[in-house]
């Protein structure tokens, strides 16, 4: 009986002990590369030191230590990793079968829940993002009215803990729709305009909405009464409450799904009423209000960029256009894929961006620097910096174009097989008898 007590205080000690840092004592550099910082100007022959899962140095003159592993990188381009700013990756793994989908909970307010505790790490999908330069995401939940709790993630770990970069990192809403509300609207998928009922049905779920708002901007002063004075009743826990508080003060940002004008306006009403820390999301006619959204400085993730117009009125290059409009009215926004298996194409909507009015410096930043400073992760990843985690992709051209191929990629300072369930069948097959 001793011996197995020993046993299992041994296993239970093992479960609770720290991941540690994979990429620990582990040195690497990068030289003779053109290097992208982003942040800063470009280097155009430099080195890029990595120690301990960390961007040691950057510069035209950075020493190479004796026990560092070099890659020759004359011909080469580094680049921070891509941060793709909305998608389901981790959660969904082939999207018509449901047993392989796990996005959506039941009923209408579901914000105690939470997208780390989902995420799939063995998804084959991950290693084909990884490979096309992608490095982190922001994944979450979909569905209801509050959906869940994002977690921004990076692409490599054993467990989502370890692959964690912060979570939650937002609180996904989706601003109730009347009719054809467009892309990840709730209520949305309506042909046609809004009847008498569809308009009723949207306001009851507003009244909704805002009465949970209310309850926890409620829930939260009783929590702070009873920490001041210990003496008062205690309130009762609410899990979706508790999950609002941080919300309701403004801690944790809340991104609202909301593509069309009316719902754009109607988010950044609900906000200020609220005092939410907002980013839209979808945001098909982000350019028609983006002296507002300027005005009220209110971030924006739009995306997926390579889609057809979603009203048949509309210019075919609406949604190709449509970053680049929101960088003449310097509005800050960043680009997502709003999938899982389309993750990969996330440098291909940058780059579309770009040909269609967009600087190319700024579409590389809206996949980069600009996700990083919107969910405040911009000391960690963004950008080519001493100090930050060393997410970085090395690589023989322009990530954003299609013909650019991807050598080496670096996930807390730890380089990453770039071999992918599509690379193994290719090899498989290519080499039959």
């Amino acid at each position: 009986m001793k011996r197995k007590f020993t046993s299992t205080l041994i296993v239970v000690a093992l479960l609770c002990a720290p991941v540690l840092p994979r990429a620990a004592g582990e040195v690497y550099a990068v030289r003779n590369a053109k290097i992208v910082t982003v942040s800063g100007a470009t280097i155009d022959r430099g080195t890029v030191l990595i120690r301990d899962g960390k961007i040691a140095g950057v510069g035209e003159s950075v020493a190479v230590p004796g026990d560092a592993k070099v890659i020759e990188g004359r011909g080469l381009t580094v680049f921070p990793g891509m941060i793709d700013s909305g998608t389901t990756l981790g959660l969904t793994e082939v999207g018509q079968v449901t047993a392989t989908v796990d996005t959506t909970e039941i009923g209408d307010f579901n914000p105690h829940v939470k997208a780390l505790t989902a995420v799939h790490v063995e998804s084959e999908l991950i290693p084909v993002a990884r490979a096309n330069g992608i490095t982190t995401v922001l994944t979450g939940p979909r569905g209801g009215l509050i959906s869940g709790q994002c977690a921004l993630i990076n692409l490599d770990g054993w467990t989502p803990q370890e692959m964690a970069l912060k979570a939650p990192a937002a609180m996904r809403l989706n601003y109730p729709v009347a009719g054809s509300g467009g892309r990840g609207g709730f209520g949305g998928g309506v042909a046609g305009p809004p009847g008498e009922e569809q308009r009723r049905q949207r306001e009851r779920q507003l009244e909704a909405l805002r009465k949970k708002l209310e309850d926890a901007q409620a829930y939260a002063k009783a929590l702070d009464a009873y920490a001041r004075n210990r003496s008062l009743p205690r309130r009762a826990v609410d899990l979706q409450l508790e999950a609002l508080v941080p919300v309701v003060k403004g801690e944790v940002p809340v991104i609202v799904t909301a593509a069309r004008e009316r719902e754009i306006r109607g988010a950044i009403e609900l906000a200020e009423r609220y005092k939410l820390k907002l980013i839209i999301s979808g945001a098909d006619d982000a350019w028609k209000v983006a002296p507002l959204l300027k005005q009220k400085n209110v971030p924006v993730v739009i995306g997926p960029v390579l889609e057809l117009p979603a009203r048949e009125d509309d210019p075919y290059d609406t949604p190709f256009a449509n970053a680049s409009e929101l960088h003449k009215a310097g509005v800050k926004f960043a680009i997502q894929t709003d999938d899982a298996s389309n993750v990969r194409n996330l440098p291909f909507q940058a780059g579309t961006a770009a040909a269609f009015g967009l600087p190319k410096e700024e579409a590389l930043k809206a996949v980069t620097l600009y996700p990083a400073q919107i969910f405040g992760v911009d000391s960690l990843v963004g950008s080519v910096e001493p100090g930050k985690v060393a997410n970085l992709v090395v690589a023989d051209g322009d990530i954003l174009e299609f013909r650019t191929q991807i050598k080496y990629l670096f996930i807390n300072g730890r380089p990453v097989d770039l071999s992918t369930r599509h690379t193994r069948l290719y090899e498989k097959y290519i080499n039959r008898p």
